[in-house]
């Protein structure tokens, strides 16, 4: 019987989600859901001495704000549990003993000192091999060169050891990735690597094989940077002896600098300018060392996923834009770039405009009420939502609305001296003066009276048209920006629009 799919996104709790992380997990959500298939979340927490306690629960909330969910693991629950793996360790050991049973790993009671003699004597004999391979396991302290009594004496006196595997000897391993076709490795270029630890913990590649395995993981999805140690997990594979049940295999392209060559990195966001993790880090503000993130900077979910989607994969179409349903449906693995896609602010800050911008005025209206509570300004509903449709167009963020629409809420208290200099000229107090007459007999006062009352003016006086508006803008506003200055008048009201013309006349001096 054909196994479904099955696939998992299996984060260490080490830090913080980088967005590339984050990707990965997008693109095996995207394809479980494309195949009607289970979506997993393992966390695999064997590298104790990088262990963070609040990294697992930022990974759940990251996933959760995305609305990437999984199906199954961590948080969820499942048959196939546990779905951590440090409570899954009393698993791993049987197999990392079938190993040395079969001749396929081997105890290595190695001191770091002997370890770090080893790399000396290679790199004084200028050796073209610098690790532990089928060459120099031969000189160490290991099961290969002690008998088997030298070997059971040191097990039985409780001294320190590895579990490492047996690499073999000049072997072309032949593999098949989804994404970049057939690779061949010779054993000769790689290491014998260490299965498990002497605290007792399995390494990744040991852990990673067995509960893939054990979960009955169809496809593994990972990053680019998994690619050297597929050799090696092939051959567990083999070792084991569940090569019929073995997943296929797509390793992801890196997201790269904006600016250059090399892996996306935090550094690269604080030199730039924008966020590499999908939510403040860490969460708790109070702490030290907070890293931004793209919830906290102002993006929605939905911007995220869809500019992440597309750093990578190619729908083979002109189409930008895509809700989530839209990708399960689009996405192929066939898709997916084999080289590394550079990162882009700009295109993610047009991403969120996108997404801003077409969300309702409700929606957008009450976020904004938000940040004006905190101001400690209060507005009625139905003028919100209008200063909302006025301005979201102008901005990326939230967070970016009160810088064009502060004017609504309150009379500026400076003009701008550019301005100032170019359009306050000896004539304007004069016009603004009568300006404030016509205004003032307007009944109603909307934006389509009051436009067409000054515009009917102008053009009987024969005024400039440029002199007369840029001069009543910075009145109103205090600058030069702004939606149509009708539509500002209409919100704030007559009243307040002639106390701003009698205060631009007083207080402005050219």
């Amino acid at each position: 019987m054909e196994r479904g799919v099955r696939v998992r996104f299996a984060p260490s709790p080490t830090g913080p989600l980088h967005i590339g992380g984050l990707r990965t997990a997008l693109y095996n959500y995207l394809y479980a859901k494309k195949h009607n298939g289970t979506f997993i979340l393992r966390i695999e927490d064997t590298d104790q001495a990088r262990f963070v306690p609040e990294a697992e629960a930022y990974i759940l909330e990251s996933l959760r704000w995305c609305g990437i969910l999984p199906d199954e693991g961590q948080s969820v629950g499942g048959e196939y549990g546990p779905y951590r793996q440090s409570e899954r360790k009393s698993l791993y050991r049987k197999y990392a003993d079938k190993l040395v049973e079969t001749g396929f790993a081997y105890f290595a009671f190695d001191t770091a000192d002997e370890l770090e003699a080893m790399r000396n004597r290679l790199m004084e004999a200028k050796s073209s091999s610098m690790q532990y391979d089928a060459i120099t396991r031969c000189t160490m302290r290991n099961s290969l060169t002690l008998s088997k009594q030298e070997t059971q004496k040191l097990l039985d006196e409780g001294a320190p050891y590895v579990i490492r595997f047996k690499m073999p000897e000049n072997e072309t391993v032949e593999m098949n990735d989804l994404i970049r076709g057939s690779i061949n490795v010779n054993t000769s270029t790689l290491d014998d690597k260490v299965l498990f630890k002497s605290d007792g913990m399995p390494t990744y590649h040991l852990a990673n094989i067995v509960d893939d395995h054990l979960m009955e993981i169809s496809h593994v999805i990972r990053g680019e940077e998994w690619l050297p140690s597929l050799p090696l997990h092939i051959l567990l594979y083999r070792a084991l002896g569940w090569v019929a049940t073995m997943p296929a295999f797509a390793h992801l392209p890196l997201l790269l600098k904006p600016d250059g060559n090399g892996k996306l990195s935090k550094r690269d966001g604080d030199r730039l300018g924008f966020p590499v993790f999908p939510l403040r880090w860490p969460m708790d503000p109070e702490k030290e060392e907070i890293a931004s993130g793209y919830r906290e900077s102002g993006y929605f979910h939905d911007a995220v996923v869809n500019m992440l989607a597309l750093l990578g994969w190619n729908p083979g179409t002109e189409q930008e834009i895509f809700s989530l349903d839209e990708l399960i449906a689009a996405f192929t693995l066939e898709r997916v770039g084999k080289s590394g896609s550079k990162f882009d602010p700009e295109k993610a800050r047009w991403f969120n405009h996108y997404y801003l911008v077409n969300r309702s005025n409700d929606e957008i209206a009450a976020l904004f009420h938000n940040a004006l509570r905190v101001r400690g300004i209060n507005v009625n509903h139905e003028k919100l939502l209008r200063i909302t449709g006025l301005v979201k167009e102008r901005v990326n963020f939230i967070g970016e609305l009160w810088a064009q629409s502060n004017f609504f809420f309150e009379a500026p208290v400076e003009y701008d001296e550019k301005v100032v200099k170019k359009r306050w000229k000896e004539e304007v107090p004069e016009l603004m003066v009568t300006l404030i007459e016509i205004l003032q007999d307007l009944d109603p006062f909307t934006a389509e009276t009051s436009e067409q009352a000054v515009k009917t003016w102008i053009s009987e006086k024969a005024l400039n048209m440029g002199l007369v508006m840029n001069a009543f803008r910075l009145c109103i506003v205090g600058a030069a920006h702004g939606p149509h200055l009708f539509d500002i008048i209409d919100v704030i009201g007559k009243q307040e629009t002639i106390e701003r013309i009698e205060r631009g006349i007083r207080r402005i001096k050219p």
